[in-house]
Order: C-alpha cells, then sequence, then structure tokens
C-alpha cells in the first residue's frame, strides 16, 4: 500500500485510498492533523504532535516547530541535549504519521507520495526525501502540493473541462498553481510561490503588535517563554480575527497579566507587505500561463491560513470572485496525495486521469560574456531549463572556453529568474581540469534532467577532451550515502519514543502544565491541585479509574480555556 502524506509546516496529515475513496487517516487522538512538533523531556524521550505542542512555552529549549522551513540547510536543532538535522525532525514527524496509518489500517506501511512546496528547491526536496527514507519509507515521489490539491478536486469533478488556479497558503510557505483539465489529463500551466511566506508571518505579525503596545522591554523580548507565550495567544487572535471586530490578548510576562486589544483594522495594516507578497507570485503565474483572470473558471484556496479573514478578502479582490470553499483547506493535500498514490499504483479508478507537473524555477549556470567594447562581463546566468517547463525535461547547452590556454572549467549551478547570478540561488558546483587549447577551441555540452520528482540531475560532455561528468554537488543536504541514510536511521529508530497507548494522558498533563504556566492567582492554584489529583491516578495504573479521571480532567481543562482568553 502506498499511502499520501501532506507534510506541512504547522500541521501534517497522512491519507490513503479506500475502496478508491481518499480518506483522511486519524492519529491516536482521533484527529487528522498531527502538529509538526518535536520535542524531548527530561528522560530522553521523544514526543511527537499534539503533546510536543503542548510544550512550546514551558520547555521551548527541548521543543522545535517551523522546522520545515530549515529544510535543505545545514543548520542544526538542539533539542536539550540532543541535536538534530532538520530532515531527522520531520522524520520523527513521518514515522508518528507511518505508525498511526499502520495503527488504523493494521497493515505495515513501506512506501509513501510525499507533497513538498511547489517553490522548493533542489535542496529541500532532497531534504525531504531523506526525511522518508530516514522514517522507514520508500518515497515513492513527490509531489508538489497545490498539483496534489489539483489532483484531488479535478477528480471530484469529472468529465469537465477548466481552468483553475490553486491558491495554497500554508504554515510556511505559499504555491500558486494554474491547471487545465480536459479529458482526464491534469495539466500545470503555470506555478509560482514564496518557501518562506505563511500563516507563521500572520501570526509573527501579531506578536509584533502585541510586544509593541504591551511596551514590553527588550529584556523581556528576549525571553523565549514570553515570546513563546505570546506567539500561543497570537495564534488563537489570528482564528478569533476571521470573525471579530477585535480581540483581547491576555498572556502573562514575567508573572505579570498584559491585556491589549487588537482591531481587525490595525490587523489588517500590518499585514499589508505580507499580502503584497502574497499578490506578485499570482500575477506571474498568471503571465506564464498566458491567462488572464477571467479566464480562469475556478479559484480554490488550500492550506489553513487561508481560512484567514485578511487572505480571503485578498483573494477576492485579485480575483474578482469568492474563491471555491467546498474542499477542507487542512485535508486537500494528502487527499491528493493518495489520489497520485492510486496514479502509482495503477488503480482501476485512475485508469483515465494523467498528470503532468512543470519545473517551478529557471535551472541554468554561471557564464561570462564578451560585452560591445571587448571586455569580460562575469556573473551571468544562463538558463537551460525555463521555469514552467513540462517536466519530465531534458535540456542540452553548449559552453566555450574564453581564454587562452584555460586550464579548467568551472560550472557553478544556479536557481533563479535574474540575468545576475547574485541574485539568484547557488545550489552548487563542480571545476573539472581541461587541456590547455586557444580560447573557443574547446567546448562543454551542459544537460540538465529534471524529474517528476523535482530532482535535477547534470551531466558535462567535453567530447575534443573525451571527458564526462556527472555533477555531485556537495553543498545539498541530500548528497548522502546508503550507508549514511541507514546509520541515521538507526540512530533515530533507537530513541526512546512515547508509548502510543499513553499518549491520552501524557496529552493532558502536558495541556495542563501549559495552563498552569499561563494562569494566575486561584485559577493557578486550583489547576495544580488538579493536575496533581490526575498524576496520583495515573500512579495507580486502574485502566478504569484513569479512564473516569481522564474524561473530567479533559472536560475540566475545555471550561477553563472557554472562560480565558490568551
Amino acid at each position: 500500500m502506498i499511502v499520501g502524506i501532506d507534510l506541512g509546516t504547522t500541521n501534517s496529515l497522512v491519507a490513503y485510498l479506500k475502496e478508491g475513496v481518499p480518506t483522511a487517516i486519524p492519529n491516536s487522538h482521533g484527529e487528522f492533523l498531527t502538529p509538526s512538533v518535536v520535542s524531548v523531556d527530561d528522560t530522553g524521550t521523544v514526543l511527537v504532535g499534539a503533546i510536543a505542542k503542548e510544550r512550546l512555552i514551558k520547555h521551548h529549549d527541548h521543543t522545535a516547530a517551523s522546522f520545515k522551513r530549515l529544510m535543505g540547510s545545514q543548520q542544526i536543532v538542539k533539542l536539550g541535549k540532543h541535536k538534530f538535522k532538520p530532515e531527522e525532525l520531520s522524520a520523527l514527524v513521518l514515522r508518528a504519521l507511518k505508525a498511526d496509518a499502520e495503527a488504523a489500517l493494521g497493515v505495515e506501511i513501506m512506501e509513501a507520495i510525499i507533497s513538498v512546496p511547489a517553490y522548493f528547491n533542489d535542496q529541500q526536496r532532497k531534504a525531504t526525501r531523506i526525511a522518508g527514507e530516514l522514517a522507514g519509507l520508500k518515497v515513492n515521489r513527490l509531489i508538489n502540493e497545490p498539483t496534489a490539491a489539483a489532483l484531488f478536486h479535478g477528480i471530484q469533478e469529472r468529465g469537465t473541462e477548466a481552468k483553475f488556479l490553486v491558491f495554497d497558503l500554508g504554515g510556511g510557505t505559499f504555491d500558486v498553481s494554474i491547471l487545465e483539465k480536459f479529458e482526464g489529463v491534469m495539466e500545470v500551466r503555470a506555478t509560482g510561490g514564496d518557501s518562506f511566506l505563511g500563516g507563521d508571518d500572520f501570526t509573527n505579525t501579531l506578536v509584533e503588535l502585541f510586544a509593541n503596545k504591551a511596551e514590553l522591554s527588550s529584556k523581556q523580548k528576549d525571553n523565549r517563554q514570553n515570546m513563546a507565550a505570546i506567539r500561543f495567544a497570537a495564534e488563537e487572535a489570528k482564528r478569533k480575527l476571521n470573525d471579530a471586530h477585535s480581540h483581547e490578548m491576555q498572556v502573562v510576562i514575567d508573572g505579570e497579566s498584559k491585556t491589549v486589544t487588537i482591531s481587525q483594522e490595525a490587523y489588517e495594516q500590518q499585514c499589508k507587505p505580507l499580502l503584497e507578497r502574497l499578490r506578485a507570485p499570482v500575477e506571474r503565474a498568471l503571465r506564464d500561463a498566458r491567462l488572464r483572470v477571467a479566464d480562469l473558471d475556478e479559484v480554490v484556496l488550500v492550506g489553513g491560513a487561508t481560512r484567514m479573514a485578511v487572505v480571503r478578502k485578498l483573494a477576492a479582490q485579485l480575483f474578482g470572485r469568492l474563491p471555491a470553499r467546498h474542499l477542507d483547506p487542512d485535508q486537500t493535500i494528502a487527499l491528493g496525495g493518495a489520489v497520485c498514490a492510486g496514479l502509482s499504483m495503477r488503480h482501476v479508478d485512475f485508469e483515465e486521469v494523467v498528470l503532468t507537473d512543470v519545473c517551478p524555477h529557471s535551472l541554468g549556470i554561471e557564464i561570462s560574456e564578451r560585452n560591445a567594447q571587448g571586455g569580460l562581463e562575469n556573473g551571468i546566468f544562463m538558463p537551460i531549463i525555463e521555469r514552467n517547463t513540462v517536466i519530465p525535461a531534458s535540456r542540452v547547452r553548449s559552453v566555450f572556453t574564453l581564454a587562452d590556454q584555460q586550464a579548467a572549467l568551472k560550472i557553478s549551478v544556479y536557481q533563479g529568474e535574474s540575468r545576475s547570478c547574485s541574485n539568484n540561488v547557488l545550489l552548487g558546483g563542480i571545476e573539472i581540469a581541461i587541456p590547455k587549447r586557444p580560447a573557443g577551441e574547446i567546448s562543454a555540452d551542459i544537460r540538465y534532467t529534471y524529474d517528476i520528482n523535482g530532482i535535477l540531475d547534470i551531466d558535462i560532455d567535453i567530447e575534443k577532451a573525451g571527458i564526462s561528468k556527472n555533477l555531485v554537488i556537495k553543498k545539498l543536504a541530500g548528497n548522502v550515502s546508503d550507508e549514511e541514510i541507514e546509520h541515521r536511521r538507526h540512530e533515530l529508530a533507537a530513541l526512546k519514543v512515547h508509548p502510543r497507548d499513553q499518549e491520552e494522558n501524557r496529552l493532558l498533563v502536558e495541556r495542563a502544565s501549559r495552563l498552569y504556566e499561563q494562569l494566575l492567582g486561584d485559577e493557578r492554584e486550583r489547576m495544580g491541585y488538579m493536575l496533581g489529583q490526575f498524576n496520583a491516578i495515573l500512579e495507580t495504573q486502574d485502566k478504569a479509574s484513569i479512564a473516569k479521571a481522564r474524561q473530567e480532567f479533559t472536560q475540566a481543562l475545555d471550561a477553563i480555556e472557554r472562560n480565558n482568553v490568551w
């Protein structure tokens, strides 16, 4: 069986085909969304999901979130005494999703389709593939998130022809794709986006608003626990401002309760730079697809952040219509991944469906050119595969030596759209020794091959010198051997993981501990008493008593959160 996985910045989700119908799989708490959060407790036990999320305030030094934004980098995340690479943290989330799917379906899950932002570069895609392998999964394919969403959307209305735009704003990334559906074919016409723009940035705007209005000192802002508490309150405020004209943010800072009223108008004003960043990729994707807004039959919003009123308002302004709301923005990508799994398994229900995709970025090399005056101009970007080329694609360009007796050919691989390489992203490079000859006598054919997983492979052929090279980009997070992946997988597997059958109890304890931190006075004292009582019942190991206490404790915590503004 192949499952579809939406590995998100904020939440992740796994889905499968149930009798030909894409179906989300609940986790051990009965929820479909698993927070993409990892924590390590004092005993060295790894906690993933809702339990880890509850520890973000009180145990911020031992907890990590939004690490999807670090994928493809060499950054190390320290959780207590443990150190993790971003792909290892993602692997722990994927491993939890794998375990949930196996528990729910009663079969071993070995393969997965994993979604990635369309605007992820080669490094980030390879890191995602490694994360899957570290989790014990064979990554059958990486699928662009808006493409997955469009695939699910497309099968809901088979037999119809349409041009539609998918506006995908998640917790940490933004993608826009324009697709055309005809005769069973789902063809991506153009894609664009921003890999560092998402719901987290809108939350950060509220954090800044609160900190400024509350007149916090630099010392208070530098306190990570204070900022974690403000961020928690900001997430709630972001949801409340979808329906209310204003919202009171109340946060305990250094033992003192601070309350700030945030108006919807002030929030929207602060969000203007972010909204402008959403506008630009949409306009460029339309230009690349050679379409006008009026040519679109439908606009589909995907990703939890599209629930924000400010985003829906922008979408309505951009497209001159209310976007489609019949799809669940949180589940659509994973469900599309399940459809893609059906395509991979040649499922009978999807025999007539064909999916095409495009390269999201222009990919090329750095060259030098002679200008009109005969001088040498360096650092010029020469595209080999241009953005929105249908994939898989293979393109070749030739380059020549510019200097007499040139002894080496340097190939630097870039991604971007600027003529100047300094404004593009360097993916890596290689230097090749060549025979010394007069200028222009030695040439090299450089072939770029870009596959459906968004992985770039480069072949360099210098015929006159009898040299052929396959480019190894050493800076890539994906440049690791099978042996190293296996070693790292065993290291992750050796970590102590909290037992699934005790997760409900642990989640309540962490939730109560978080509330204790947020409350003051009598309410805080009462919370401490209830937490002590619940821990005492857990120590009895009496299942019936624990189940009864868990139900009562959950109801009490629900009531406390309803009656307080965070």
